[in-house]
């Protein structure tokens, strides 16, 4: 598992885009988003497959595989959910 280089992130460029659009969160640099002033989200590589390191609970980080356009819905629809409570 590694962090995520430039062109992981190309492959996530719509999912960068949603997440740009809740105003709860905060890009510091390119896919690293804070949430208040604590990290939030972060992403990595392990082969092909893209994870996202996310504190939906507020405290620790839960790693979810956003590889799909599906997994990356799932994980939208979550914080959405999060950040809306």
């Amino acid at each position: 598992m590694r962090h995520v280089t430039g062109e992981d992130l190309d492959r996530l460029d719509d999912l960068l885009g949603d997440l740009r659009r809740f105003e709860a969160l905060r890009e510091r640099k390119r896919g690293n988003f804070q949430r208040g002033s604590r990290a939030f989200l972060h992403f990595h590589a392990d082969g092909d497959d893209l994870y996202a390191d996310v504190r939906l609970d507020g405290v620790d980080f839960a790693r979810h595989r956003v590889t799909t356009r599906d997994e990356q819905a799932g994980l939208v629809a979550a914080i959405a959910a999060v950040v809306a409570s």
